[in-house]
């Protein structure tokens, strides 16, 4: 009696299947490339005074502004004219003149022409804080005002700063392993459809 075979032959890609792959692929390392990249950035940005279109980033490392911000937090800081800031806006700054030491506080009130010196000055506090910051802030040590911010990532940066050439690797090492998973399973498919052959030949010398 003539053997029924129960599985399906195997259909070939067709033009846009394969148009799919190609850009699935070049979207995966793509991808791998901008992490990359952003790694050695965020590693390389500890300098106070690099911007990525107008904007920084910061990790919020305490509880003065939550519930607004929390610990762990990155905020993104548009760089901001003192003359368009304004009362009740999120500002980032420079408490003192070390300029690797940043605070975010919230404007409470905007100082034009402070003690007729001309400069434009602010007065903050942290939302949390019972208090106002005993000092006001000039313009030049204003950075710009908080414009959104991502919870918990701030850990991660801090992590890819701390230990860049480890995630460097190892994303590097996943990309290896990926293709390497791609190819064993191309070439399971060749053999698959190989054995498929065999069986109907064997099939059809028994008819």
């Amino acid at each position: 009696m003539k053997k029924i075979k129960d599985t399906e032959p195997d259909i070939p890609m067709t033009a846009a299947q394969r148009v799919l792959e190609v850009v699935g692929d070049i979207l995966f390392y793509a991808l791998m490339v901008a992490v990359i990249v952003g790694a050695i950035m965020f590693a390389s940005s500890r300098t106070p005074d690099k911007s990525i279109f107008g904007y920084r980033y910061y990790d919020v490392l305490t509880g003065s502004m939550e519930p607004a911000y929390s610990v762990g937090d990155l905020i993104f800081v548009k760089i901001t004219d003192a003359a368009d800031i304004k009362e009740g806006d999120a500002i980032t700054f420079y408490p003192g003149g070390d300029e690797s030491s940043y605070l975010t506080h919230r404007c409470i009130e905007k100082l034009e022409n402070y003690q007729d010196t001309g400069v434009t000055c602010f007065r903050t506090k942290g939302d949390s804080n019972d208090a106002a910051d005993p000092f006001v802030i000039d313009e030049s040590r204003v950075i710009g005002v908080v414009k959104t911010r991502i919870p918990m990532l701030g850990y991660v940066i801090l992590f890819v700063q701390n230990y860049y050439i480890g995630v460097i690797i190892f994303i590097v090492l996943f990309a290896i392993f990926f293709n390497l998973i791609k190819k064993y399973a191309a070439v399971s498919a060749e053999l698959k459809a190989l054995e498929a052959e065999d069986t109907d030949e064997e099939e059809s010398g028994e008819k």
